[in-house]
């Protein structure tokens, strides 16, 4: 059948264990296919754009509850500056963190963004960021995982009832479809993204 809200995924993925004994267990199986999803998937579909205000003399923002991974932050200045991630030992070994002046650097501490030099105004950020979806419920029937990768999210929700299936050899039929399904979901990204630029010819 074909699922397109939670409800359906909830039936679906009972019918496709045959265990009246399951039923309780499914939405937790579903809710860790969920987290698993989070950690595996980078794609196009995840990218959200956000905006917020430094305030002068501080030199973090909070990321937002929903923060995976950034892909890239601006300062909205004429023109607009793309800043430079350093990892965190870089960037306290190396970066200006103790100047004030424009954002040029950034590194992600926890749940903040620090910027070095220390903002020396109020300046506009712009996070490019993946996001991690709302999770699936009574009350959130879809999300980005479910209307774009109900395969991926089928196959791993049944792959998480793997403790209480044991030896079933379904289990690894399932599993050799996630795979598969995450790997045409990346392959599919990167067309999407890449696949319109023309051809470059490099002399020799």
């Amino acid at each position: 059948m074909a699922f397109t809200s939670y409800t359906d995924l909830k039936t679906t993925i009972a019918n496709y264990l045959a265990r009246s004994d399951l039923t309780d267990q499914i939405p937790d199986f579903i809710a860790l296919a969920e987290a698993r999803l989070s950690r595996e998937l980078r794609t196009r579909k995840m990218l959200v754009v956000a905006r917020a205000d430094t305030v002068a003399g501080i030199e973090t923002l909070s990321l937002p509850a929903s923060f995976l991974e950034m892909r890239d932050v601006h300062i909205r200045t004429n023109p607009v500056r793309s800043l430079t991630y350093l990892s965190p030992n870089t960037f306290f070994a190396t970066a200006r963190t103790t100047d004030s002046g424009n954002p040029l650097n950034y590194t992600i501490l926890s749940s903040e963004i620090q910027f070095a030099p220390i903002p020396d105004s109020e300046y506009s950020v712009q996070m490019l960021y993946y996001v991690k979806p709302d999770v699936l419920s009574s009350t959130n029937p879809s999300n980005i995982f479910l209307v774009n990768y109900p395969d991926a999210l089928l196959y791993g929700a049944l792959g998480e009832a793997e403790p209480y299936l044991m030896n079933d050899a379904r289990l690894q039929v399932w599993g050799a479809l996630y795979d598969r399904a995450i790997s045409t979901i990346n392959v599919s990204d990167q067309s999407s993204e890449y696949g319109g630029q023309p051809m470059s010819m490099t002399a020799r």
